[in-house]
């Protein structure tokens, strides 16, 4: 991978990790000014449910940037761009789908293949 990939993906990821902290405060915003209480229990239970899943995906999306900064980190130490398994370089195409790709398509598959056959026993 050259300079100017590695700087194409290190902005992409840098925006991507912006866009989820800007949503973020805006869940926790809107959570704060929600807080109603609703006479009727359905509405209740509704708003209960919709706080739930918002703050389930939320924690998802702190993992992300957990994700994120480690890609950073790899492209600091040029190893951005390479299957931790095989050495091989990952495809510009599954890195621009998946900026935070760690394995190639083919050890993402074996790796897939092998949970699927543990979890099946």
């Amino acid at each position: 991978m050259n300079d100017r990939q590695r700087e194409y993906f290190r902005a992409k990821l840098l925006a991507w990790k912006e866009e989820i902290l800007r949503e973020s405060k805006l869940t926790l915003q809107t959570l704060q000014e929600e807080n109603v209480n609703h006479p009727d229990l359905a509405d209740r239970a509704s708003s209960e449910t919709d706080r739930a899943i918002e703050l389930r995906a939320r924690d998802r999306q702190r993992k992300l940037i957990s994700k994120i900064d480690a890609a950073l980190l790899r492209i600091e130490d040029n190893s951005y761009g390479y299957c931790e398994e095989t050495g091989e370089p990952i495809s510009l195409k599954r890195l621009e789908a998946r900026p935070i790709a760690t394995l190639s398509v083919e050890a993402q598959e074996r790796h897939e293949k092998r949970e699927k056959v543990y979890r099946d026993e």
